[in-house]
């Protein structure tokens, strides 16, 4: 008779594997969001109330969405309380392009543009570094013209 001692234990996980796992599982923009404005619009803290996406219910790098303004300086084009499409130019969950590299930009950010349909920013400067390809993609190139820095 032969009696085999198997264990069924969980496998070790690496401390690093572990951070990369937690790093995949952050939500991206979704219904609810607060972000920075990283444009010279007025606007300083906005909040995500709709997604611009068909079906979709977060948003990533590129995409459009709806917001309401909740923080602005005083004597700008954007106000308090005003209702704006915007597009994502940043987010704290890490971006993947297909030849490998992982983009972590920190924070959750975005740039107001004038309208759905005419897609350029109210601000004439974009703060911070923005990411080029994902931006392309999106065919918003006014975005990446007013950026001061890329990546």
């Amino acid at each position: 008779m032969v009696v085999s001692n198997i264990s069924c234990s969980e496998p070790k996980v690496s401390k690093q594997a572990l951070d990369c796992i937690k790093t995949e599982l952050k939500t991206m923009i979704q219904l609810l969001s607060k972000l920075k404005v990283a444009d010279n619009s007025g606007a300083r803290l906005v909040q995500c109330i709709k997604v611009l996406k068909s079906r979709a219910k977060t948003a990533n790098v590129g995409d459009l969405i709806t917001v309401t303004v909740k923080k602005a300086r005083p004597h700008k084009q954007v106000q308090k309380k005003d209702v704006r499409v915007a597009v994502v130019v940043r987010t704290k969950s890490t971006i993947r392009r297909p030849n490998g590299i992982k983009v972590s930009l920190g924070e959750n950010s975005c740039v107001i543009l004038n309208s759905r349909s005419n897609q350029t920013p109210v601000g004439t400067r974009i703060l911070g570094p923005i990411p080029v390809r994902e931006l392309r993609k999106s065919k918003i190139l006014k975005c990446i013209l007013l950026a001061k820095s890329i990546i």
